[in-house]
Parts: C-alpha cells; sequence; structure tokens
C-alpha cells in the first residue's frame, strides 16, 4: 500500500519531474526563472514542452490546456489533444514549445468591462512557469496567465504577479539598507483557511435556491442551531470523514499541501486548512481546492456549499488569507526577533504594514466585496466591514514606547500551570488571538479573515501586496538619501506609528460601541456593501499606487469596478428571480393547500358536531391566509423594483437600486414565507426545511 510520501505530488510537473526528465542547462534556466524572476528563455520551452509531453503521456493524458482564471471568478480551459495526423493515416502525440507558451482563446465571451468588444475575440494565454503544471483527469493543465489582443490583463492571475514583483522590487530595496545583500528575492506567501458546508445531493436537488444561487433564500431558523458549541471541533461523522479521506488524497496528489481539517461552529459546516506557499502557487491550488472539493462530494452523494451565506442565523463561511513575506534565504521578514524593540528590520517591515492597511482601508475591504460575503461580513461570525488591526498586547506596547521615547522593559514568559502534576509545563504566548479582528497579528504572518468563501484569494493578495509595495517605496526613497541612517530609520518608524495607530485595536471588533468609536472618533472607512465600496476602487490615490507600481492600467482598474459591480447587481437578480419563482409556483400554494385542507376538516368537524368551536382550525387558517396574502402583495413589490433596475443609468446607480431597494423587498417576502413555514404542516411544504439540511449528513 503506498503511503502519502510515495504519492505525494505525482500528478504534477513539479521539481523532481523537470530535474530529472530536462537537460541539465535547461532545467538550471527554467530555474533561474522560477526562484529569481528571471526573464523566461524561450528556446528552453521546446524542451519543456517535449518533457511534459512524455511524461504526460505516461500519466495516461491525452489532451493539455492552458488553465486560466479569467473574471468570472473561477478557472477556465480549453482542451486540446496531442495527436497530429500522420502521413500513413494514423497519428503522432505532438506538443510544441510554441503551444506551451500560447494559446488563444475566444477573449469575447469572458467579462472584460469594456476592454473587448464582442467582436474583437482574439485573447491570449501565456505560460506561467513560477506554477506547476499538473494533471486533471486525462488532460495536462498549464498554469497561465490571459490578456486582451491589445496585451490587457482579463485575468487575476497577472496583476497577483505584477504586485509580488512590485513588493520584491521595493523589499530589495530595504534590505540593502540593512546590509543584506545576498537575498535576490522577497515572495509573500499565503495559507488560505476554507471553510464550506455539506449537504445531502437529494436535498440539494430540491431547493431551487440551492441550485441557482448557492444559498437559501427562504427557511425558518431550526430549533436547534449553534447554540451549544457542540459542533465545533466535535467528533467528524464517518460519511464527512470518507469525504474528507478522498479529499485530501486527490489534493495530495496534485501536491497541495492539505494540513488542517475539522469541524466549524455551524452545524455541517467544516474547515480546510493548507501549509504556505507562495501567493501565486497558492491562489492557484485554492482554486484547485474548491473545484475538488464540489467534485468530491458529488462522488459521495453530498454537495459542497461554498457560498459565503448559504444559511440565515448560522454562521457563514469565510476563507482567513494567511499573509507573510520571505526572502529566498528562508528570512521571514515578520517574525521578530528575540527582542522585537531592537529588531529594526522587523519594526520597519511591521509599520509598513499597518501603514499600507491604514492607508488603503478601502482596497482591502473592496478586495474581498460581492454579494455573498456582504451577508457575512458585520455579523457575529466574521469581522466588520470596518478595517482594523489586531497587533496584541507585547507588539502594542513595543509601538508605544517608541512613540514615547521610553525604554520597553519586554514582557515576562509566564508559565501555564493546570494544577495537574503529571500534565507538561508550558509558557503562554506573549499575546492572545482575537477572531473578531479583520487583520490580525499571529506570531510571523497577518491573519486577513474578511475574505468570503467563494472568493478568489487574488483579489486580496493584489491590494495587500501593493499596498504594502507602496509603503515599503516611501520608506526606502527616505533612508536612502538619509545621512544618518538611525535616526532617520528611528523617525521614520516613530512617525509611523503616530500617523497610523488609529488602525490598531485589540478589543472586541463585535462591539458596535467599536464601530461607533472607529468611524466618528477614529474616522476609519465602513463600507457595509459591494455597492458601497467597489466604486472607491477609481478614487484617484487608489489609481495612482496601483498604476505607479505597474499592476494595473486605469483600464483595467475600470474594467475591474464595471465587472465587480455587474457580478453584484447579476447575482442579487438571480436571486430575486429565484424567490419570486419560488413563492409563485412552491411556496405560496403549499399555505393555500393546507390551509384549505384544514379550512375542510374543520368543516367536517362542524358537520358531525355543530357544537364544536374549531378554534384551532379557524386560527391557523386565518393566519396562513393573511401571511399568504402578505406574501402575495410582497412578491408583487419584488416584482416592481426588479422591473425598475431597467431604469438605472448606469452600473453604479443600479448597484445602488439593488441595495436601497432590490434587497430590502427580498428581505420582507421571506419573512412571511419563513413565517408561514412554521406553521404548514411538513408533508405540505415543498422543499426540505433547514432542520433537513443541516442535520441530514
Amino acid at each position: 500500500m503506498n503511503t502519502v510520501k510515495d504519492y505525494f505530488g505525482c500528478n504534477v510537473f513539479d521539481d523532481r519531474e523537470m530535474k530529472a526528465n530536462l537537460p541539465a542547462n535547461v532545467y538550471q534556466s527554467l530555474k533561474k526563472t522560477i526562484d529569481e524572476g528571471a526573464a523566461l528563455d524561450v528556446s528552453v520551452a521546446n524542451y519543456v514542452a517535449e518533457a511534459m509531453k512524455e511524461w504526460a503521456l505516461k500519466k495516461g493524458a491525452t489532451h493539455y490546456t492552458h488553465w486560466f482564471q479569467p473574471l468570472t471568478g473561477i478557472t477556465a480551459e480549453k482542451h486540446d489533444s496531442f495527436i497530429t495526423p500522420s502521413p500513413d493515416g494514423g497519428v503522432i502525440m505532438e506538443f510544441s514549445g510554441k503551444e506551451l507558451i500560447k494559446g488563444e482563446p475566444d477573449a469575447s465571451s469572458f467579462p472584460s468591462g469594456g476592454i473587448r468588444a464582442t467582436f474583437e475575440a482574439r485573447g491570449y494565454t501565456t505560460w506561467d512557469p513560477t506554477s506547476y503544471a499538473f494533471i486533471k483527469g486525462k488532460t495536462l493543465c498549464i498554469p497561465t496567465a490571459f490578456c486582451a489582443y491589445g496585451g490587457q490583463a482579463l485575468d487575476k492571475k497577472t496583476p497577483l504577479l505584477r504586485s509580488m514583483e512590485a513588493l520584491n522590487i521595493q523589499a530589495l530595496r530595504i534590505l540593502r539598507l540593512f546590509g543584506n545583500d545576498t537575498a535576490k528575492r522577497v515572495t509573500s506567501s499565503v495559507g488560505p483557511e476554507q471553510e464550506y458546508f455539506l449537504v445531502p445531493k437529494e436535498m440539494y436537488d430540491q431547493r431551487l435556491d440551492l441550485r441557482m444561487s448557492g444559498r437559501t433564500l427562504f427557511g425558518s431558523k431550526p430549533p436547534k442551531g449553534q447554540e451549544m458549541d457542540d459542533h465545533y471541533f466535535g467528533i467528524i461523522k464517518p460519511r464527512v470523514q470518507a469525504y474528507m479521506d478522498e479529499l485530501n488524497e486527490e489534493l495530495w496528489k496534485l501536491g497541495i499541501l492539505a494540513k488542517t481539517e475539522h469541524n466549524e461552529v455551524a452545524p455541517s459546516q467544516h474547515e480546510l486548512a493548507p501549509i504556505y506557499t507562495t501567493t501565486n502557487v497558492g491562489t492557484d491550488h485554492n482554486q484547485l481546492t474548491m473545484e475538488i472539493m464540489q467534485k468530491v462530494a458529488l462522488k459521495h452523494g453530498l454537495v459542497c456549499l461554498l457560498h459565503e451565506k448559504p444559511f440565515a442565523g448560522v454562521n457563514g463561511s469565510g476563507k482567513h488569507n494567511n499573509w507573510s513575506i520571505s526572502t529566498d534565504e528562508g528570512q521571514n521578514l515578520l517574525s521578530p526577533g528575540a527582542t522585537p524593540y531592537e529588531n529594526a528590520q522587523f519594526l520597519l517591515f511591521l509599520c509598513a504594514v499597518i501603514k499600507a492597511v491604514d492607508d488603503y482601508q478601502d482596497l482591502l475591504r473592496l478586495s474581498v466585496a460581492t454579494a455573498g460575503n456582504d451577508h457575512r461580513l458585520g455579523a457575529n461570525e466574521a469581522p466588520p466591514a470596518v478595517i482594523s488591526m489586531f497587533l496584541g498586547d507585547e507588539l502594542n506596547a513595543v509601538l508605544e514606547a517608541i512613540e514615547e521615547d521610553k525604554p520597553y522593559e519586554g514582557a515576562e514568559k509566564i508559565q501555564m500551570k493546570l494544577g495537574v502534576d503529571i500534565l507538561p509545563k508550558f509558557n503562554r504566548d506573549t499575546t492572545d488571538r482575537n477572531r473578531t479582528s479583520p487583520f490580525a497579528f499571529t506570531g510571523n504572518k497577518f491573519e486577513f479573515r474578511m475574505l468570503g468563501s467563494s472568493n478568489s484569494i487574488a483579489c486580496a493578495n493584489i491590494m495587500l501586496n501593493s499596498a504594502v509595495a507602496e509603503s515599503l517605496k516611501i520608506y526606502a526613497d527616505r533612508l536612502e538619501g538619509a545621512s544618518d541612517f538611525e535616526t532617520a530609520l528611528h523617525e521614520m518608524i516613530k512617525k509611523t506609528i503616530k500617523e497610523h495607530k488609529r488602525i490598531i485595536f485589540n478589543g472586541n471588533g463585535y462591539d458596535d460601541a467599536w464601530i461607533e468609536e472607529a468611524t466618528k472618533v477614529r474616522g476609519l472607512s465602513n463600507y457595509r456593501t459591494t455597492a458601497d465600496c467597489m466604486p472607491h476602487l477609481l478614487d484617484e490615490k487608489n489609481v495612482q499606487m496601483l498604476t505607479s507600481h505597474k499592476v494595473f492600467t486605469r483600464q483595467e482598474l475600470e474594467s475591474r469596478t464595471e465587472i465587480m459591480l455587474e457580478n453584484y447587481c447579476k447575482s442579487v437578480n438571480i436571486e430575486a428571480t429565484t424567490m419570486l419563482q419560488m413563492a409563485k409556483t412552491q411556496i405560496i400554494p403549499a399555505i393555500e393547500n393546507y390551509a384549505g385542507d384544514v379550512a375542510k376538516k374543520a368543516v367536517t368537524k362542524k358537520q358531525l358536531n355543530s357544537s364544536i368551536a374549531c378554534s384551532y382550525e379557524e386560527s391557523l387558517v386565518s393566519k396562513l391566509s393573511s401571511l399568504a396574502d402578505t406574501a402575495f402583495v410582497k412578491v408583487g413589490e419584488l416584482e416592481q423594483v426588479v422591473a425598475g433596475l431597467a431604469d438605472a443609468k448606469d452600473i453604479i446607480e443600479e448597484s445602488a437600486m439593488i441595495r436601497d431597494r432590490v434587497l430590502p423587498a427580498m428581505e420582507a417576502l421571506r419573512a412571511a414565507c419563513d413565517e408561514a413555514e412554521t406553521m404548514t404542516e411538513k408533508s405540505y411544504w415543498p422543499f426540505p426545511t433547514y432542520s433537513d439540511l443541516l442535520f441530514g449528513v
């Protein structure tokens, strides 16, 4: 029986395979590109293509595809076979360097935000050698970037790679100032924790809302939810464990470092967390992870729900983006030394992140903005829409000491004593964790907790990399010209703390008092919805920063604003239309049928004994009839506001109408239908309830 070590990465053309199958000089050239960001030597492409093809054929592959990440939020692929006709009527298997480097999918059918017209179809995919090719089914998948005929980025990988390069350039400038002349590259790394729900497929198939929108648009609260905290880290059910076992195996075959699995807070909710890897590869891996989660679930008669809020009243699902930066020599630049107060380099990089998060709160917020995530942010299972940072008591004390020019004595190590002699003693961490903070320092990394479970992590990391690169650029510009480096460094760290300490908050982010303090006292932004925050992508300060680091062009930023707002409007419009169909063809008829049958029973009872009051039946019928009438009225109101969207003059106005009119009308219709569910006999209700879905696995 093979062990994990034997089959890990068996479906990946990774460094082991490249070293074994490529000539030494070709391998070294390619490694230089991957490890140091050197320009790709095009002459190596034919060697790599031939080696990839032979490796893939041995694995049973028949096709290849340029695997890319368009602005739909999911991945895309067009499969071409390796076959080429031979003169004798047979075929030969060919794959050239030209085919490896460049593909040409139709660009007109993907979101472009006005960059491409429908008749302008040409687009290009181009090989990303920093992310390993892999086999999925019988297809060799080659990670690629995707651009328009004019070179504009139409994907999420291209600006992510640009942002990583911007961070690398500015971080190396800082390292040189500290005397580090050996580091060749600085790279951001991520480990995205992925939350998800599992529900029985036979129940999923009966819910039009789940099939159309990924979340339940109707559903009354079950008698038991997450109140007992008994699901979190609880015993994993055998059916779920079987799913997790197969999921791990499939991920490990693809070289994805799936590490941690456990039950999450809500019933039927779970989490998978990987080990860190570079941000580009981590983004590719997370897209693959979501795809494989859903595929494996179907094999077990389950459906994996990745929507941020599939069920009202219980925790939604997020994706915690654990982000750090390190050198090619293995030095984590966010890892404090033995004495953080004396570790000037660490403090400078820390201050760069503090400054970045404060200066670009809006970019971080809009990087996680979707219609689904709007339902989650601000609820008691997720951070609020207000951006703040948690540093913990010790680092906070260090920064206060610097600001006030006072010595820092250092935190005393406290040994944990549990009162049982046989249990080992250990030192307590110098700071607690804060799960309510949107952006928390957790030792040698920051945990950005605002991402939604279905989000690509690319967007958040693009903004984070770019904003930190801007802080480092400002620091490097000042320090490189300083006559006294140490004095200038101290003054700059001190200045950063004074100007940006408003973003640091170590308390309860769920507290309403904090939201008021954050917005009214500290002046932090509070963009509650996608419609509120997305237009700020085009604020001049944001455009200037992102274009100056060559992460986006102005045209690309304009296109993304258009696309994200269109996605928001389309998503909610699909939900509203689905609600109308369910209410008119399923829910209201079910209420009426049940009320009618109850009324008939009352008549029968009266016929048997005219003195019977039938107060229960009459009260129930009256209430149900009233709720059916209310639902009917709310259906009409929702239809009216949805129809009114056609009058919007642009996408910004339409998104505001969605926020202000459509969503409240949807909530009003839902309230009437959910109340009716609590009074309707189960056999009459047209689809599985929350109790069925959440406790059905």
